[in-house]
Order: structure tokens, then C-alpha cells, then sequence
């Protein structure tokens, strides 16, 4: 599976790496938690992190004595200029999450100087890196520097998320710690050999295809939904990925909330995703997924989420 792994990132991320330097791990979250480890190992007190962001990944960092402080984020995505004393730095810079940004190529190049100028490292998250619509693919940071940038991924959104099956690219002076790490267990052998399997036959490629194709018609049918019913209602973060992020008036997030899970909707607000620290402004939204629903059940989702806006 390493082997199928490093060719197939090498073909469509540009991710530059053999099998030595691939760690097979349950997941994102898993390889967070491996990798807290051995930036503990080498002094590090800090991770920087985007101030929108997943708060189970900040909280794995916490857990392991790590302490985040968020980096603003806005248009460009995460300002990588605000780095500070920080000793490594996790982004998702492909699709910030939530937002839907692609980190600019000014401060993708000011991260990478970053590490390579202090010996920082980058931890990068290709969160969606697979889905996009409406723009062409962003290559991975790794393949800037392999030397100073963790790259993660995961089958959880491409094939599902109960099978726990990701991956790290790591600097070959990494690889060595993260395997002594007891927590290094790697994921079932079948699903391994099941995976590479499906890589290596090209089934993979057409699936994530289909999948694409699949997913742009949902997003389409969204936005289309919303122009429709509500005109007001600003739709950004959709060139790629599987979510939306819809702005709402001032003072309204929680109140549609509450109505769309009135209407049997779950969607989350902006805000859930915020670091508690940050000095960025809130602002008022919804983060709506559109890759969860079966078939049958959009249009009836796409109507909940109508009724519940203002």
C-alpha cells in the first residue's frame, strides 16, 4: 500500500516521497496524535493553527501538552506572516477549513521559507484536495519541501470514513521516531491490501471521478437552490471540496441553527469551528455539507435548509 500510495500522490498531488518515508495510520486524527509526539520529542510548545479550523484536531494537540494560538484567517487563507515563536504550523492549505480557501501562493511560499529559516515544521492537512470543480488542482506544499512539511491524508472522504485509513508523508529524519511511537498500530492488512489493490488497477481514479462529478452536480443543485429562494444569501468556499459556507446577517447564525435542526437538518455554524483565542472577528454563517445525504434524501434536505434560512 506505501508503495501504490507514494506513486498515485506522486501523480496527483505532486507529493515527492518513496515508500520508506510513508506511514500508514488510522486516519488524520491518528497521525496527529504521532506526530504531537515527536514535535514533544524535539522541543516544540507550540503549534500554530488556522483560527477557523477542526477543534478535534486543536484538542488532540492540547491532549498531547501542546499549546495552538491561532493564525488569522481571510481571503488569502491562514497569514503565514504570523507565525511567531511557533515550532511547527497545521493548515489546510489546499481547502482551509471551514472557509473553502486555497492558501495564496505568496504565503505558501512564505511558510515553506518559514520552516526551512527556523527548522519549523508544517503539518499539512489535504483536506478535500481531491474534489475540485471549478479550478485547477493545488499541489501539495510537501512537494516544495519535503524535508520540513508533514503531508496527511486520508480515504475518509474519497471512500469512507469507517475505514480509519490515512497516511503520512514524513521527512525521512521523522519516520524513525513516529514508528516508536507505541501509538504507531497501523490499520487492518486487508483494507490495506484492499486499498492498494484499487490503486493500483486505476479503480480508485474512477471512483474519485465519478465521485467529483457526483458532488459538483449536489453543489450545483445548492447554489441554484439558494439563488432561487434566497437570493440574500451569500454562498463562498465552493470551487472544491464538500461543503458550503453560507453568510447570514449579523446575529442570526445561532437562530438558523436551531431552525434547521427543527426542520431535521444538521448543519453547523461558523463559529463551532473558531478558536476560542483568536482576535478575528465572528462573523455570522453556516458550514453546510452536501456529501452526507443518500440520493433520495437532497432535494428534501435542499428544502429543510430553504425553510430554515432567514
Amino acid at each position: 500500500l506505501r508503495s501504490a500510495l507514494a506513486g498515485y500522490l506522486a501523480r496527483v498531488r505532486g507529493v515527492r516521497t518513496g515508500a520508506e518515508n510513508l506511514l500508514v495510520c488510522g486516519g488524520v486524527a491518528h497521525g496527529l496524535v504521532l506526530l504531537a509526539g515527536v514535535l514533544r520529542a524535539r522541543g516544540v510548545h507550540t503549534v500554530a493553527v488556522e483560527a477557523y479550523g477542526l477543534h478535534v484536531h486543536r484538542d488532540l494537540l492540547t491532549r498531547a501538552g501542546l499549546r495552538t494560538v491561532p493564525l488569522p484567517v481571510d481571503g488569502r487563507g491562514a497569514d503565514t506572516g504570523a507565525l511567531g515563536d511557533a515550532g511547527a504550523v497545521l493548515l489546510t492549505p489546499a481547502h482551509q477549513f471551514p472557509t473553502g480557501v486555497p492558501l495564496h501562493p505568496e504565503r505558501r511560499a512564505a511558510v515553506v521559507d518559514w520552516a526551512h529559516r527556523t527548522g519549523g515544521l508544517v503539518l499539512e492537512d489535504d483536506y478535500d484536495g481531491e474534489f475540485r470543480y471549478d479550478r485547477q488542482p493545488v499541489g501539495a506544499l510537501q512537494g516544495l519541501d519535503p524535508e520540513h512539511v508533514v503531508y496527511l491524508g486520508t480515504a475518509s472522504k474519497s471512500l469512507a470514513p469507517g475505514l480509519r485509513l490515512g497516511w503520512m508523508v514524513l521527512p525521512p529524519s521523522l519516520v524513525g521516531d513516529a514508528l516508536d511511537d507505541p501509538a504507531s498500530r497501523t490499520p487492518g492488512v486487508l483494507d490495506q491490501l484492499t486499498l492498494a489493490q484499487f490503486l493500483g488497477s486505476g479503480a480508485y481514479d474512477r471512483h474519485v471521478r465519478s465521485a467529483r462529478l457526483r458532488y459538483r452536480r449536489r453543489r450545483d443543485a445548492l447554489v441554484a437552490a439558494l439563488a432561487e429562494h434566497a437570493p440574500d444569501v451569500g454562498v463562498t468556499g465552493i470551487a472544491a471540496g464538500l461543503h458550503a459556507v453560507l453568510q447570514l446577517p449579523p446575529g442570526t447564525e445561532q437562530q438558523v441553527v436551531r431552525a434547521a435542526a427543527w426542520h431535521g437538518l444538521a448543519v453547523h455554524g461558523l463559529s463551532m469551528f473558531r478558536h476560542p483565542h483568536t482576535t478575528v472577528a465572528p462573523r455570522d454563517a453556516l458550514v453546510v455539507g452536501y456529501g452526507t445525504p443518500p440520493d433520495h434524501a437532497w432535494t428534501g434536505a435542499l428544502d429543510a435548509l430553504r425553510r430554515a434560512l432567514p
